[in-house]
């Protein structure tokens, strides 16, 4: 994505709803994803072979052949032929995926992936963005646009550097927790994460950006803490730690046991 929406989107540290949303409307056709909403969330925000964290840490923006090539996306159906598919959709009387599927695929095609694409970059997204820390991860692009004299790599690193450095280093954190937690943790944590970010305890960077982008619209944004050095990893632990206030409560959800049988197949 640009710098305007880069700065604002790495200090708002976006929920996984949200930043469906934003990915959906960045795409110039239409995609149908997995059935499983949830999950498809969870992919998108985790990533698959490192996209993960080159699209959290970057707002890179993926069109429909980037997420099909990616497996965030089943199906491509272009916009026109959409009425067509929703007029077959509602002939049929079955909730079998394999019918559903082979409808959509009816109508569906594989968009051709441009020369800049992100997926034609994935060595070198492997490479870097599976590194430990923030730190390294750009040291890495920057020893790779030594011996590779590409406009995306010294992109790729500018964006990184131009984004708040706090938002950096908890969406990492973040990005690596969801790996290993089931969907409803990834909603706890995020929650958490949003709370802290918008009491701006540790930092008011949200709140900077804001300003940047939407007031005086100066892009110029003043970081605090300005560098990544300056924020430790008991920092980052504290955007993930439950808020001890009765004036922000904790996110409950409700137990699975009380949803009828289809929503929890969702969740």
């Amino acid at each position: 994505m640009g710098y305007d929406f880069g700065i604002l989107w790495m200090s708002m540290l976006m929920s996984q709803l949200i930043f469906l949303i934003l990915l959906l409307k960045s795409v110039e056709s239409n995609l149908l994803f997995r059935a499983n909403i949830c999950d498809m969330m969870r992919d998108i925000w985790t990533g698959i072979d490192g996209s993960g964290e080159y699209a959290g840490l970057t707002g890179a923006r993926l069109d429909g052949a980037d997420m099909l090539a990616c497996g965030l996306a089943t199906h491509f159906v272009p916009s026109e032929r959409l009425p067509f598919l929703e007029q077959e959709l509602v002939k049929i009387n079955t909730s079998d995926p394999d019918v559903i599927s082979a409808i959509i695929s009816h109508f569906s095609n594989i968009p051709k992936l441009k020369a800049e694409s992100p997926y034609n970059k994935m060595r070198i997204i492997d490479c870097c963005f599976s590194r430990r820390t923030v730190e390294e991860i750009i040291s890495s692009l920057g020893n790779e646009a030594l011996n590779n004299k590409d406009d995306w790599i010294s992109s790729t690193i500018q964006s990184m550097k131009k984004a708040s450095p706090i938002s950096l280093k908890i969406t990492l954190r973040s990005i690596r927790q969801g790996r290993l937690q089931d969907v409803g943790s990834c909603l706890i944590r995020e929650y958490r994460m949003v709370c802290h970010v918008f009491r701006g305890e540790f930092s008011k960077d949200f709140f900077e950006g804001c300003r940047a982008i939407l007031i005086d619209k100066d892009r110029n944004p003043k970081w605090e803490p300005s560098k990544l050095e300056q924020i430790s990893d008991d920092d980052v632990d504290g955007y993930f730690s439950k808020i001890e206030d009765e004036d922000w409560e904790d996110l409950k959800l409700p137990p699975r046991s009380n949803l009828l049988p289809y929503a929890i197949a969702k969740l």
